[in-house]
């Protein structure tokens, strides 16, 4: 199938490499607002094969077969428009918008329409993911959770304009680091009940939102839960989220599951990956993103959901919310 990019900031060298890396699907047309970015990705990917579009009128308007979006969230809901009129399919990089309500009112744009939506949110693509999922019956009862997100950014990465602000980016860590964690999370152990949550800026960073971020959960099957995320913990280590079971604790680690049984057998599964949790935020393997691309590209083949809908998205928005309200008010919260 043929795709298109929109959006050739820092993270376009990964999709450049899982494109690349891709048999099931080709890239014909890339947009930037600067010629220049244009040219220059291009430059670094001429064995892709495509050409430049001068416009998202021009894309939307092409034979292409969906379209790629990784623009910053600010710059995304008169895209989508465009894009969602013609009829275009679109995947976009999380997170879907700036905020909870800008998020919903563009997914009910594109369902108003009919126009199949799914959200780059890769890490539900690891390969260990799905193994966890097959034991999760097994394992038993989920009684407590354990997240953290222990990342560094330089403070060089917050001097690019708009980064870290509400009105780029729609927050900090949470919306732009975490997000992917939470989401995973969701997925593993149902909706979060209720949540007491602390925000700050620390020392290390200049920036509008917040570094760092701590909350309790108390999830709706029953367990309880603690959340830690943040771009001050030098020099970045790998995000976990461990889950413990009645008959045993599951620990995913990148792309490792760690098993410790409760009579004692331990497994580990998988390989080690790394995640852009220090300094080089584009420090990953661009599997994942390939993955996520040929499963959109499947599902409008097959007429099915994607992955991850811009709909399913919407909870870990909702989550980020929360907690951020949770943070700013000082008080627990219910979902």
């Amino acid at each position: 199938m043929k795709s298109a990019l929109i959006g050739l900031g820092m993270v376009s060298k990964t999709y450049g490499d899982a494109l690349r890396n891709s048999d099931k699907v080709s890239l014909a047309l890339v947009h930037a607002r600067s010629a220049e970015s244009r040219a220059a990705f291009l430059s670094d990917w001429p064995d892709l094969g495509a050409r430049q579009a001068a416009s998202v009128e021009e894309i939307a308007a092409s034979d292409v077969d969906f379209v790629i979006l990784t623009t910053p969230p600010d710059a995304r809901a008169g895209i989508v428009e465009t894009l969602s009129k013609a009829g275009k399919p679109i995947l976009m990089e999380k997170p879907v918008e700036r905020s909870l309500a800008r998020a919903t009112a563009l997914v009910e744009t594109c369902e108003a329409r009919g126009v199949p939506l799914g959200i780059v949110l890769q890490h539900r693509a690891r390969p260990v993911v799905a193994e966890l999922r097959g034991l999760i019956e097994r394992l038993g009862a989920l009684r407590a959770v354990e997240v953290n997100v222990p990342w560094w950014r330089p403070q060089s990465y917050y001097d690019a304009p708009g980064r870290g602000s509400y009105a780029r980016d729609g927050g900090g860590v949470l919306i732009s680091q975490a997000i992917h964690t939470l989401d995973l999370m969701l997925t593993l152990t149902g909706p979060v009940e209720s949540l007491n949550a602390m925000a700050a800026t620390t020392g290390f960073h200049q920036m509008e939102a917040e570094d760092f971020v701590c909350a309790g959960l108390r999830f709706a099957g029953g367990a309880v839960g603690q959340v830690f995320a943040t771009t001050a913990s030098y020099p970045g280590r790998g995000e976990t989220i461990t889950l413990h079971f009645a008959e045993g604790s599951a620990r995913l680690e990148a792309g490792q599951l760690f098993l410790d049984w409760q009579d004692g057998r331990h497994e580990v599964r998988g390989e080690s990956a790394t995640s852009g949790s220090g300094a080089d935020p584009m420090a990953f393997t661009s599997d994942w993103h390939r993955a996520v691309i040929e499963d959109f590209a499947a599902s409008l083949q097959d007429a099915r959901p994607p992955l991850v809908t811009g709909r399913a998205a919407l909870e870990v928005h909702r989550l980020i919310d929360a907690l951020e309200t949770s943070a700013r008010e000082g008080r627990t919260l219910q979902l």
